[in-house]
């Protein structure tokens, strides 16, 4: 009796221990500069989402938080160094969802986008947007299938490149709407853009960051929404869902990932530092000026999404076949 209750207070005190631990390790960080590695150029959407994190961090914790961008082969170059690095919460990674998206199109891919990071916290969601230059005749998605319907040799389309999210869209529109279409691939959204504005091509899908300036401008008109709901930016252009295309709700997303191994106890500060900063109306500004709304969620819900998002992207470019440039 005296040794069964001895086993069963010494796993008590250790777990006690563990715990008391667990907590003076998480009030204890952050006591030296983090770094956040953005894997895109300066300037992108990546980039400026990972330096919103930065200031925010850098307030809170008091101690340095920076933004080193490395950038490369679809972001791969600066995950795989975040995956490598030491899990003790001092180098985290700002993504977008192509980060759950590049095992389905790469076969050099060296590192495993959910298995070898733990999810902290998504920031923003930003939807996909069908769009045309105000030239243009389509006022409407209907207008769009009933020209696609009409051409003999498929719709034209821009998009930022072979296996962008853009040309993915474009495929799966095509699919559900039966029509043919034709992705006209450009080196980057800003060309594709420009030439959609121009009038040389009729129609693109991209990430309502870029549009927004555009749509705002007059230049060019959004016709549907890939988000769930309207997005607050557009309150009079429907959803996909709403106009009976349910396959077509696609958004990016940003958020912050730590390597596999990462103290729970840092996580859930960093990730609460996250959902703060969500709610802030100097960030809530800052995310709608990028097209997108803020999220803040829990570790455990990050991970359950992204891991969605996995399951669906690697199903789209299966039934799309879309290959990356």
């Amino acid at each position: 009796m005296k040794s069964s209750f001895r086993s069963v207070a010494g796993i008590a005190l250790a777990s006690f221990a563990l715990a008391f631990a667990g907590g003076a390790l998480a009030q204890a960080y952050p006591n030296k500069p983090i770094r956040i590695v953005a894997p895109f150029a300066a300037g992108g959407s990546v980039d400026l989402v990972a330096r919103i994190i930065a200031q925010n961090l850098t307030e809170a914790f008091g101690q340095p938080v920076v933004v080193e961008n490395r950038s490369g082969a679809s972001g791969m170059i600066g995950a795989d160094q975040v995956a490598k690095a030491k899990p003790d919460g001092y180098t985290l990674l700002a993504n977008s969802s192509i980060h759950v998206i590049v095992p389905s199109l790469y076969s050099n891919i060296t590192y495993d986008p959910t298995a070898d990071f733990v999810a902290v916290g998504q920031l923003t969601e930003v939807p996909i947007v069908m769009l045309t230059g105000a030239q243009q005749p389509y006022k409407t998605v209907a207008d769009v299938i009933a020209a696609g319907k009409a051409s003999k040799d498929g719709l034209p389309y821009a998009s930022a490149g072979s296996g962008s999210l853009a040309h993915m869209a474009g495929e799966v529109f095509g699919q559900v709407a039966g029509i043919k279409v034709q992705q006209i691939p450009y080196k980057g959204s800003g060309a594709a853009m420009a030439d959609v504005i121009g009038g040389q091509v009729p129609l693109m899908y991209d990430a309502l960051t870029a549009a927004m300036p555009h749509i705002k401008g007059g230049k060019m008109r959004a016709l549907a929404v890939g988000s769930e709901k309207r997005s607050p930016l557009l309150p009079d252009v429907p959803t996909f869902a709403e106009l009976g295309y349910p396959k077509m709700t696609m958004s990016t997303w940003h958020g912050i990932w730590a390597p596999k191994g990462t103290p729970p106890e840092i996580v859930e500060k960093l990730s609460a530092e996250i959902a703060k900063m969500s709610k802030k109306p100097d960030v809530r500004e800052k995310i709608e000026s990028l097209g997108g709304v803020p999220v803040g969620n829990t570790p455990a819900q990050f991970d359950k999404f992204q891991k969605a998002e996995r399951a669906k992207w690697d199903s789209i470019v299966k039934s799309t076949g879309v290959k990356p440039d």
